[in-house]
């Protein structure tokens, strides 16, 4: 028995011809079925011909995650837990913007990576996710906005639970998947994938062409980014941001660098001066984060005013850079603390 939302379109098609021994139209009918209508189950496919429905119930599955716990915020950020099929828990976060949601994707259960900032991280590794769990979240989310009225779906962001290049063959598969026109069709634009950076991966990464990545920076000097991120920074940050210079980009798009500020650890003007000795020669953009502490912060939050300050130096050097705004503070958004709090019970 398959489960059917782990094969990508090629795949699809070869199971429908050659395993079912049906017509090839049928699989562009069965993949609209499961990708653009997100239907629960093969009797949802109404013009699909009853056997072969029969014969489909009996050779595979759709597996879509099990919403455990929903929590809205009062800014509108919309929080999942969602319960996988081995009982693992994940998490996908909504996220309003202009007139859309944006939606936040895990691709591990829990994270290798150990950052000293991050809730999953503090949780360990698990495993990594499948296709059908991946882009399952996105089902789930589309599903939610579209059952209570909201905004529809237009953006991706891969900067949840684990770090997806870690998961690099599966990650591909999903955003070949999330890129085709006659599927969930998100543009290039429209999905970030995020990382701590590992250039092997980011080459090939960067080869597919399907996606923007976002370096989770964090630190102005290898030394610092050695004490708060001492998993990601074997890589040495001056291979990295080599590396990326490397990344391949079209006119007018930009490398993203994000910047978590921790109040009293990074946040200093000197550290905004450090930052723009190290990419201020560079095509990019820094999104500074306000550090967003859970119920036992190793760190403390940067004030407004310091936050404000360490933009304000970026761009007196012309570097672009935004403030991300912080939102789902009361649900605890912040990537893993929902899981970390269902954990205790």
């Amino acid at each position: 028995m398959i489960d059917i939302l782990d094969l990508d379109y090629s795949e699809l098609e070869s199971f429908v011809v050659q395993e079912l021994g049906a017509p090839r139209f049928r699989a562009a009918q069965l993949w609209q079925w499961l990708w653009q209508k997100g239907a629960p189950d093969f009797d949802a496919m109404t013009n699909l011909a009853k056997n072969f429905r029969e014969e489909l119930k009996g050779r595979a599955m759709i597996r879509h995650p099990q919403v455990d716990v929903v929590q809205t915020s009062k800014d509108g950020t919309v929080k999942l837990l969602l319960r996988l099929d081995d009982g693992a828990l994940v998490e996908t976060v909504l996220i309003p913007m202009d007139g859309h949601y944006t939606q936040c994707l895990s691709t591990q259960v829990g994270c290798a990576m150990a950052c000293t900032f991050c809730n999953t991280g503090l949780m360990g590794f698990e495993r990594n996710m499948s296709m059908s769990e991946i882009l399952g979240q996105v089902l789930s989310g589309r599903a939610y906005l579209e059952q209570n009225g909201h905004a529809p779906l237009k953006n991706l962001v891969f900067m949840g639970m684990g770090e997806p290049l870690l998961n690099l063959e599966i990650l591909i598969k999903s955003l070949k998947t999330l890129n085709n026109p006659d599927g969930l069709n998100f543009s290039r634009r429209r999905i970030t994938v995020s990382s701590v950076g590992f250039i092997k991966q980011l080459e090939i990464l960067g080869r597919e062409e399907l996606t923007l990545p976002a370096i989770s920076l964090h630190a102005p000097t290898q030394e610092l980014r050695e004490k708060i991120m001492p998993k990601a920074a074997k890589t040495h940050i001056k291979d990295l941001l080599a590396a990326m210079d490397r990344y391949p980009l079209r006119p007018r798009e930009r490398v993203t660098y994000e910047y978590l500020l921790l109040g009293g650890v990074n946040d200093s003007i000197e550290h905004a001066k450090q930052l723009v000795k190290l990419l201020g020669h560079r095509k990019c953009k820094v999104n500074l984060i306000a550090y967003n502490p859970g119920d036992k912060p190793l760190y403390k939050a940067p004030s407004k005013e310091q936050v404000l300050e360490f933009e304000k130096h970026l761009w007196s050097k012309n570097i672009t850079a935004t403030i991300r705004r912080s939102m789902g503070q009361d649900i605890k958004a912040a990537c893993g603390q929902l899981k970390a709090d269902q954990q205790k019970h």
